[in-house]
């Protein structure tokens, strides 16, 4: 006779006074989820949690098979990938063939006795459980060389990269977007099942996994595995790269939704608002440098001796890149170096992430403060449907670079202050750079706005951007 619900407390214990279910976890699992699973039901009736507690108990019992399942698959992978090794190391036909019976054992006893046997006149047919065949023949395609699981390489991959924690981020998110697809479309997650034809429908499909619809978005997220699948072609894990060729056609921005440089007007505007003084002596360094915002914020005490600044490489520069200290900025790093030691940072205020994992760069920060600065002032220019402002803390950059110019620089020296790949082969690859003074005559030829300019921006042509 079953026990009354006043009295059944299956599943069920006392916790400050409510009840709360509880579920015992197979030992084999007992790392991943403990030894039991709890939820509280909020009441102290136990007649209610009685009533309560089954949905729950189901949904944890779930939770359990999944792991296991998980748990159970990431075992056979291991062992048939070790299966797959032992037999590429093989030598002899007799190391080969006692491999493959193993392997056949192994499937045997992942396929399970037959559910149903099916009787004809002349035979008999085993009918067996599709997922215990379909996980037979998975770990059989493994043992044998013949599947890769997509991500089996990735995570040495990744150590071996040398990019941004953020480049790294972005690797991540696209081997995730290609195994949800995968998965969605009840595609093989093995690198074999990924041909050219496969590699152009997840392309096209993309915006359904990634949230985005974005085509340069998208395309960096084919890059990435375009990256991977180099790397391992590198290596002989594959022997073609599908991602190669594969482009998400971009739209045209039209001219008047370009990024821009800022005005003389915006400048002012921004030299003389109320901000903080970390973000006041940014913007002079900026302006004045024409460096970008991060390699501002990363500088130490010592990367600003002997009259140059020492900015970090960045983008595609190899090395380190001095550019001489305006004279309108040595008050600030008198002010901001005084005292301290070579290795403290210049700008303290805006420190690196406290966790070592996290992919935001260092000026993260910074621009925020200065976004939410910089609108305090009236200094935007929206374009419908862009999510981005078309003048930034970048603009600074191309400031710079337009007033050089415009003070009669030559290219190849702006390029050399700014880290810009100089033109042709001549300069480009040959010499080996402009002299110092070259560079201290380009940086002293900027100088900031003398006061409040006119709020006009003037004809397009005068806000000509400089490219990144």
């Amino acid at each position: 006779m079953p026990r009354p619900s006043s009295a059944d407390t299956r599943y069920l214990e006392l916790k400050d006074g409510k009840w709360r279910v509880t579920v015992p976890v197979p030992r084999h699992l007992h790392k991943k989820l403990g030894t039991r699973l709890k939820r509280p039901l909020h009441t102290d009736s136990l007649a209610t949690a009685n009533a309560l507690k089954w949905q729950v108990v189901a949904e944890l019992k779930g939770m359990i098979d999944r792991e296991g399942a998980n748990t159970l698959r990431h075992r056979m992978t291991r062992e048939a990938l070790e299966l797959a090794a032992q037999r590429a190391r093989a030598v002899t036909p007799s190391e080969i063939e006692r491999i493959d019976d193993w392997i056949d054992e192994q499937v045997d006893h992942i396929r399970g006795e037959p559910i149903e046997i099916i009787e004809y006149a002349d035979r008999a047919v085993p009918i067996y459980d599709p997922n215990a065949l379909r996980m037979a023949e998975t770990f059989r395609e493994m043992a044998m060389g013949e599947a890769t699981p997509i991500e089996l390489h990735h995570q040495a991959y990744l150590d071996q990269l040398t990019v941004k924690r953020r480049t790294k981020a972005d690797d991540e998110r696209a081997m995730k977007f290609l195994l949800t697809w995968c998965k969605n479309k009840g595609v093989s997650p093995m690198l074999q099942a990924i041909t050219g034809k496969v590699a152009a429908r997840f392309m096209d499909e993309l915006h359904t996994v990634a949230g985005s619809r974005h085509p340069v978005t998208l395309q960096k997220y084919i890059n990435r595995l375009s990256v991977y699948w180099k790397w391992l072609k590198q290596r002989s894990h594959v022997e073609t790269n599908p991602w190669a060729d594969l482009k998400l056609p971009v739209p045209k921005t039209p001219h008047n939704e370009l990024e821009r440089s800022f005005t003389d007007a915006e400048v002012a505007r921004l030299l003389q608002g109320s901000a903080s003084q970390a973000m006041h002596d940014l913007m002079r360094i900026a302006a004045l440098t024409g460096a970008r915002l991060d390699a501002i914020v990363d500088l130490s005490i010592g990367d600003c001796a002997d009259g140059a600044f020492k900015f970090k490489p960045q983008k595609k520069e190899k090395q380190p890149r001095y550019v001489p200290i305006h004279s309108a900025l040595k008050e600030i790093i008198a002010r901001r170096t005084v005292g301290k030691a070579p290795t403290d940072d210049l700008f303290p205020e805006y420190p690196p992430p406290k966790k070592a994992t996290s992919k935001r760069e260092r000026s993260f920060k910074a621009s925020t403060a200065f976004t939410t600065y910089r609108r305090s002032v009236g200094v935007a220019d929206e374009a419908p449907g862009r999510r981005r402002s078309l003048v930034n803390f970048h603009s600074f950059r191309r400031w710079f670079i337009t007033k050089a110019e415009r003070a009669g620089q030559a290219e190849h020296i702006i390029a050399s202050v700014v880290g810009h790949a100089r033109p042709g082969m001549t300069l480009g690859r040959y010499s080996a750079g402009p002299e110092f003074e070259q560079l201290r005559v380009c940086v002293e030829a900027v100088s900031l706005p003398a006061g409040p300019a006119e709020d006009s921006c003037g004809p397009p042509e005068e806000m000509a951007v400089a490219a990144e």
